[in-house]
């Protein structure tokens, strides 16, 4: 950003280039990290997986509500809020009610309760660089940032576009139904006032999944669409019709979230599988064997059509059932669990890890499959990278423990890039520079300890933030 970083309300002078937050505490290797740091804190921003609606951006509508912004919709902000006893009734009302200043006020209070997390520091970081609000939030803080957040909304330069433009985003992907219809992206795209890139992004889970409670549903209206029959190999069909649709509007990836990492090539047996799925008898263990056999056809397709694939499995969501009934998902209740990839994924790998411009990114919310599987996949097959730490690892000490697990195995050019992977659009540039940092402070040891050259160093910090994201996901 530029002049929304640059001034406190006061007027006082201040800076985030020179600050040194999350650099080394020795004096000559964080001199090195910051060296690093400023030489890339001006590039552009790359998000190529996020969950910003494009519809933010086409209707360009003022933000009116700073506790809808900057709380209620951002569930790493909830979820320790109700661990610490306050109710989703007081922070998400379940007849949709705006939570406002009571929410607002509540996060004042329990405030001291974020210090040394992520979110804490994500949201100071926003206060400071969106708001150029430095005064430390608390409950007798809190009505003053709250009027000085809701007054600076009604700005034309804090208009979703305009915030666009500040925070320099290049390209931000969305993640989008197969069945959407895209129209807010053909719009943007088609705006000659408005810069950057948004792009869909096909997240096709609902329609593999037999266990889906909307499943049957979901699939007849996939059919429906596309005018394909009620077969497999019309279900085959209208997803790769709808995934050519994707690729005709700007898509470059494919995104698959699972519970349980499992490829399972049912061959000819897959057919009477789909009858079954989409009558809704099949067992628990062959509706987990389904899911296995589509995310290989997943892969197959994505070897012919160029998608590139994400995966992300481990994440057991909706943990709380009672949570989850009255208030819906994504409430901050998915909760880690182990997760396998070498023998898992080696169908997958064994039919396309091996053929030219097939890109596979592989994430994990278990830290400790990075480096024991992860990272010695990613530095034998040409087609594997090594995705971001997120969700749960994408924090200050998660991500230099991340580094260190997968770098002396495969290096630094068998990685994704910095995944931000949020609804809160303002934290975007918060997360962004949070991994710039934490990049330079990694690259600033190895300077340090002679394991690699300074001009290398400034080389690599480059290519982590922009180089390699643009090459990994096809931009």
């Amino acid at each position: 950003m530029t002049d929304l970083l640059t001034t406190s309300p006061s007027g006082a002078e201040r800076t985030t280039v020179g600050d040194d937050r999350l650099f080394p505490v020795d004096a000559h290797t964080r001199g090195l990290a910051r060296d690093l740091y400023e030489s890339v804190a001006d590039l552009p921003i790359i998000s190529p997986h996020g969950h910003v609606p494009a519809a933010l951006l086409r209707k360009d509508h003022p933000f009116e509500d700073p506790t809808e912004l900057l709380l209620s919709s951002d569930h790493y902000v909830t979820r320790l809020l109700h661990a610490n006893g306050v109710s989703y009734d007081d922070l998400r009302p379940a007849d949709g009610r705006p939570a406002g200043r009571r929410a607002w006020d509540l996060l004042a209070a329990h405030w001291h309760e974020f210090a040394g997390t992520a979110s804490g520091y994500w949201l100071e970081r926003t206060f400071e660089q969106v708001f150029g609000l430095t005064e430390e939030l608390g409950s007798d803080s809190a009505g003053r940032l709250y009027t000085a957040i809701e007054s600076r909304l009604a700005e034309p330069a804090f208009r979703p576009r305009a915030l666009f433009d500040a925070f320099r985003i290049d390209v931000l992907a969305t993640t989008d139904d197969p069945l959407d219809d895209l129209a807010d992206h053909a719009a943007l795209r088609d705006d000659a006032s408005f810069r950057g890139r948004v792009l869909p992004t096909f997240r096709p889970d609902r329609y593999l999944d037999p266990e889906s409670p909307s499943f049957a549903a979901d699939v007849a209206r996939l059919h429906e669409a596309t005018g394909a029959p009620m077969t497999f190999a019309g279900y085959r069909a209208a997803l790769e019709a709808r995934r050519a649709y994707f690729i005709d509007h700007g898509a470059v990836s494919a995104d698959h979230g699972i519970a349980d990492l499992l490829v399972v090539d049912l061959g000819d047996q897959a057919a009477a599988f789909y009858d079954r799925a989409v009558g809704g008898s099949l067992s628990s263990g062959e509706a987990r064997a389904f899911r296995g056999h589509m995310l290989l056809e997943m892969g197959r397709m994505s070897a012919r059509d160029g998608l590139v694939m994400t995966i992300h499995p481990g994440v057991r969501r909706n943990h709380s059932s009672a949570t989850f009934e009255r208030f819906g998902a994504d409430t901050g209740n998915d909760i880690p669990i182990t997760t396998r990839f070498t023998d898992e994924i080696r169908p997958l790998l064994e039919e396309i890890g091996l053929l030219p411009d097939v890109h596979l990114v592989l994430f994990s919310v278990d830290e400790t499959v990075y480096s024991r599987e992860i990272a010695p996949l990613a530095g034998f097959y040409p087609s594997v990278y090594i995705g971001a730490p997120w969700w749960f690892l994408d924090a200050p000490d998660a991500g230099l423990r991340f580094r260190s697990a997968v770098t002396e195995t495969a290096g630094f050019y068998r990685h994704s890039g910095f995944i931000d992977d949020t609804r809160a659009f303002l934290s975007i540039p918060a997360r962004h520079d949070m991994s710039r940092r934490l990049d330079a402070s990694f690259l600033a040891r190895l300077v340090v300890e002679g394991r690699v050259r300074p001009a290398a160093a400034r080389r690599i910090i480059h290519d982590l933030t922009d180089t390699m994201p643009r090459e990994v996901f096809k931009l």
